[in-house]
């Protein structure tokens, strides 16, 4: 039976605050450490602190940073968490009134989600660099196949002619957008909590823009209850994270399709096959398939950070801390495998011409630009030439033949319909039933002809440099901070 009455009771300890000190020591060591050193500078520069004490401080947690080996470190029970490990040592060099000097005007509430903003913004701006170097590739990709046909299909069945650039200029275009709504989630880590304290910030004259300003925030978050119990800097990041995955996932299900045997557009060159063990004739891309299932268990651990932060009390609370966020971080790790593999894939793949113009023959997939022929040349009515169309279509699909060999079937049917014969001539049916030609004539503002395409390729790269600007004045701002931190830091220790 154990002892009710120290702390920690063994099991306790096992289950819960060995983890969260595991966790603490992977992911929040080097943010406390600045978090220590920045509020040591703020209270000093404040008069909070005397200039010898906040010296004496400064030389200690020097002392602790080289010392102490973080990662070797195993939990015994002896300290609570790693905050109370760094002020006991604290204690320990300097005795109990120096060493609780540090805390003054702070508590463990802003102190954590400091540290989590921090934790995440770090992770954010390493995703936030894998996915605008996919976007690069797939713009890269789309520009390099922008005229390359491909079939389209709708409701799994073959629809229309387009390309592969246009294909993969719609992918960019949400790509892009979601990276704008990640961005976005990101503004909410600007914010700093340090000075919140416990809930209300402190009665001591201390400064929450210097403190922002040294842990490169771009200001404090300003009322002080919600820096304690406000998780949508959480929610909403794993939010936009999510939808990056979802909207990947039904990407990877039309590559999965279109290189199965039957369709075959896409090859999936042998650097990325994988053979049968039986069966010799077998080609396996499952790169495809570790794709998707890795982008669902990244939506799914987004949910899952999500989801536990659903119907939680509007304060500070652990259901929002150590061990969720710890868990979180595995969809920047599954997140992180599959923008790196698409990255890979994607400008590796060729579409395969043979088999894309063999499926637009057996689809009859131009016969739409047929019917808009008819419509500019014979003066028909749209629900005329539809028709029209339409009976040529079967007429050939039953003859086995490719719709550009069926001009005697549109004869037929065009005077069946419409009670005269066509001014069409064979030559003019012909390229009008040409997937080239399909391709060409949609000139529109997004479609898939050359100059609608060159101006979506050219404004794809304009939004891409405007984010790789956004994200990198959000770099500066931190590296600018550090400098400044330690700075300020090191002329404590010399005093």
């Amino acid at each position: 039976m154990s002892d009710t009455t120290r702390f920690p009771d063994p099991v306790y300890q096992e289950t819960v605050l060995a983890p969260l000190f595991e966790g603490a020591k992977a992911h929040y060591a080097t943010h406390i450490q600045a978090i220590n050193r920045a509020h040591l500078v703020m209270l000093s520069e404040t008069g909070i602190l005397a200039q010898d004490t906040a010296g004496a401080l400064a030389r200690a947690l020097t002392a602790i940073d080289a010392e102490v080996d973080v990662p070797s470190l195993t939990y015994t029970g002896e300290h609570e968490d790693y905050f109370f490990l760094v002020e006991s040592e604290l204690k320990r060099r300097l005795g109990p009134d120096v060493a609780g000097a540090l805390h003054t005007a702070r508590s463990r509430n802003d102190m954590d989600h400091t540290v989590f903003k921090m934790a995440l913004r770090d992770r954010v701006d390493a995703f936030m660099s894998q996915a605008i170097a996919l976007t690069d590739a797939l713009v890269a990709t789309a520009r390099r196949e922008r005229d390359t046909l491909i079939v389209a299909y709708t409701h799994g069945q073959p629809a229309q002619p387009t390309t592969w650039g246009h294909y993969l200029g719609a992918v960019i275009e949400v790509l892009l957008r979601d990276l704008a709504r990640l961005d976005a989630a990101c503004s909410a880590l600007d914010h700093c909590p340090m000075g919140a304290a416990a809930i209300t910030t402190s009665g001591f004259p201390i400064d929450r823009h210097r403190m922002a300003e040294l842990l490169g925030f771009t200001g404090p978050l300003e009322n002080a209850y919600g820096c304690i119990a406000a998780v949508d800097y959480v929610t909403g990041l794993y939010s936009a994270m999510k939808l990056i995955f979802l909207h990947l996932g039904r990407v990877l299900q039309d590559l999965q399709f279109w290189t199965a045997f039957e369709v075959g557009q896409l090859y999936v060159p042998n650097s990325f096959v994988q053979v049968s063990s039986i069966m010799p004739q077998k080609r396996n891309p499952v790169p495809i398939e570790h794709l998707r299932h890795l982008a669902s268990m990244t939506v799914g651990r987004c949910d899952a950070v999500v989801n536990t932060m659903h119907n939680t009390p509007f304060t500070d609370m652990n259901d929002s801390e150590g061990e969720v966020q710890v868990a979180g971080y595995a969809a920047f790790d599954s997140g992180a495998r599959v923008l790196s593999l698409l990255c890979a894939l994607i400008p590796a793949c060729r579409v395969r011409a043979d088999r894309v113009a063999a499926n637009m023959d057996a689809a009859c997939v131009t016969v739409t630009e047929l019917a808009d022929t008819l419509v500019r040349v014979e003066g028909l009515s749209f629900r005329q030439a539809h028709e029209v169309a339409a009976l040529t279509a079967r007429a050939v699909i039953k003859a086995g033949q490719p719709l550009g060999a069926g001009y005697a079937a549109f004869f037929g049917a065009f005077e069946a319909e419409i009670g005269r014969t066509p001014m069409l001539d064979a030559d003019a049916f012909s390229t009008a039933v040409s997937p080239a030609h399909f391709v060409a004539a949609r000139t529109r503002f997004g479609g898939p002809a050359p100059a609608p395409m060159n101006a979506a390729l050219a404004g794809y790269t304009r939004v891409l440099d405007r984010l790789r600007a956004v994200q990198a004045a959000r770099l500066a701002c931190i590296t600018t901070a550090e400098s400044a931190r330690d700075a300020a830091f090191r002329r404590l220790t010399e005093e």
